[in-house]
Order: C-alpha cells, then structure tokens, then sequence
C-alpha cells in the first residue's frame, strides 16, 4: 500500500494499520508487486479498478472505482476526470489538485485492486502454450489450467520470470537474470498442486514469463511387461525398482540376476554398463539403485525360462483342446 510522502499523523497510523491486517488475513490485492506497491511505470486504462481513499473524507473511499472505456472516472466531491495515460501516482497528484479548494492538505492514496487483461506467457508442457490475456487475480496453477494444464510429459518444476518492476519474485531462492531486468525462481509442481506449500501458488503478474519444461525420461527395456520411455515427472530421481514399476514389472522369462544400466558418458555415442542383480533388491540382500535421467535399465531374457514358459503354454493349449474335443464328443 502507497503513502504519501508527507508526515503520517496519529490518524494515519490507525487506519495503516488496519489495512495491513486485511492485507495479512487475505493477501495482497492484485495489481500489488511483492512488497505490496505498484510499479511505478504501470499505466492505468479502461478496465482497470483502483481504490481511492482521502483522510477526513470517507465518502469517497467507500468503493472500488472502475474506469469506464473512455478512461474516466467519478468520484465524490472530486467529480469527473481522465485516469487512463496515468500512473497511480501521477492520478493521485490530479485528485490532490482537485481537492486543495476542500481540504488544506488532502492526503490521497490510489492503489490498483484489478488490472484490465494483461499478457501472461505460458510455455513448455502445457495444453496450449503461448500468450494467455488474463484479467483480474489469478494464481499460478489457475493461469495453466487456462493454458490447458499440465501435459503427461511435464517436469516436476515450474519456472517463474517477472519483470523486476514488479519487484522480486516472492519464492525461496529468486534472483535476477544476466540483465537485471527480470526475477527468477523455480517452484515444484507437486508443491502447488498438492497443497503442501499454499504459498507458493503465488500471484501472477503482467508479462510473467511462466514455462514448464518437458521431464526427463528413464527407459526401460527387454523383458518387462510394459517396455518404453518414462517420465520422471515430480521426481528429480526414481530407483531402479520404482522404474520397473512403472513397466509393470518384469516379465515371467526374465533374467533378473543379469540386469543393466546403460549410462550415459561424456561420449555421446557411448554408454557405461552398470550391472545388477534385480532379484537381490528384490529380496532386501541388496539396496536399492537410483537412476539419472536418460538412464536404459536393461532387463535380458533368460532362455531356459524362455522354453520353459513356451512349453507350459503348449501344454495348456493341448489339455484345452483335448477338453474341448472330448466335451463335443460327448
């Protein structure tokens, strides 16, 4: 909330008071940077709703003001004049004008409530990434669910641009960019969407630059009842076992003793093999392995089980049709 640069009276003290308890009980008013005040270079225009309040003048405070398509507004006592082309603080000096023939030393505060529609950038693995006009107070998850929400190969962190005249990014970790011109920071998907950190379900800003990056796949292959790539999606990591969970676990011919990772080097084109025994893991003899991102977690087939499932199959073949054969006979 803005003050006047002039000295605040006891009176002033009282009522500053009040409004950072709202502000406490039911967060910041859109339209509000970080540390609760407007940019000073945000032009008011047709849509917009600002609050106008007066010291010893509560007639004209007592509702928000919307200005009209012509880029008016009327207020009490002040009458009708132009806010659109304005800054907040440029249309708080013209009502202080206006009221200097009612009040010796009228203290105005004009703070902006709601912002007509204003460009939010959604990218990455969204429904449908681009530009997104958003008006009124809108949250992060409530601006990517108007992009179409998150896609099933999204990552497990969302990433957050605004313009430093917003003032800094109000999340653990933000910092400027290279040029000093933007805040950035990172917040978990899994954060918002469960609930666990309301807080971080922060409120957008116009030109917010929101992207959410594809998740990184691990891969498994061979004999699993559910072979391909899987995305790691909230998880930075998954085990060796929670990958062959997703695979549905492996197949009734696998070699579970002779299990590989295939790890990438620095070597593009090369691969390091890490083995593994899944059926010690399985049994608790052994711990379980972590996968980095492009991990292949390689299942072979064992040929004994091979034959021996194949025979199993012909035999049940033969005693259905042997079954079926005698049940027609009959």
């Amino acid at each position: 909330m803005m003050t006047s640069i002039r000295s605040i009276r006891w009176q002033e003290w009282v009522v500053l008071l009040a409004a950072v308890i709202m502000l406490l009980l039911f967060a910041p008013l859109p339209g509000k940077g970080a540390d609760g005040s407007e940019p000073k270079s945000y032009i008011l225009g047709p849509g917009d709703v600002i609050q106008i309040s007066v010291l010893d003048m509560d007639e004209i405070g007592k509702y928000p003001n919307r200005i009209d398509l012509r880029g008016f507004i009327n207020l009490p006592v002040v009458g009708r004049l132009e806010a659109a082309g304005l800054t907040a603080d440029q249309l708080q000096a013209k009502i202080e004008e206006r009221l200097k023939s009612e009040l010796k030393d009228p203290d105005v505060t004009v703070s902006i409530t709601e912002m007509r529609s204003q460009p939010v950038s959604v990218l990455g693995s969204v429904g449908q990434p681009g530009v997104q006009q958003v008006q009124g107070r809108k949250t992060l998850m409530e601006v990517i669910s108007q992009a179409g929400g998150l896609r099933q190969d999204a990552g497990y962190a969302i990433r957050i641009a605004r313009l430093k005249e917003w003032g800094p990014l109000p999340l653990e970790g933000a910092k400027d960019d290279e040029t000093g011109t933007y805040s950035m920071a990172e917040v978990g998907v899994s954060e918002v969407l469960e609930g666990a950190s309301p807080a971080k379900n922060i409120q957008v800003k116009p030109n917010d630059v929101i992207t959410v990056p594809k998740g990184k796949l691990v891969y498994v292959m061979g004999a699993v009842k559910k072979s391909g790539g899987f995305v790691l999606g909230e998880k930075e990591q998954v085990t060796v076992l929670e990958a062959l969970s997703m695979a549905e676990g492996t197949a009734a011919f696998a070699k579970q003793s002779q299990v590989k990772i295939l790890r990438k080097t620095g070597d593009p084109e090369k691969r390091v093999e890490i083995a593994l025994n899944v059926g010690r893991i399985l049994d608790g003899k052994d711990k379980d392995v972590p996968l980095e991102a492009e991990d292949i977690l390689y299942v072979p087939v064992s040929g004994a089980k091979r034959v021996l499932a194949r025979g199993a199959e012909a035999a049940l073949s033969v005693g259905s049709g042997i079954a079926i054969w005698r049940g027609a006979g009959r």
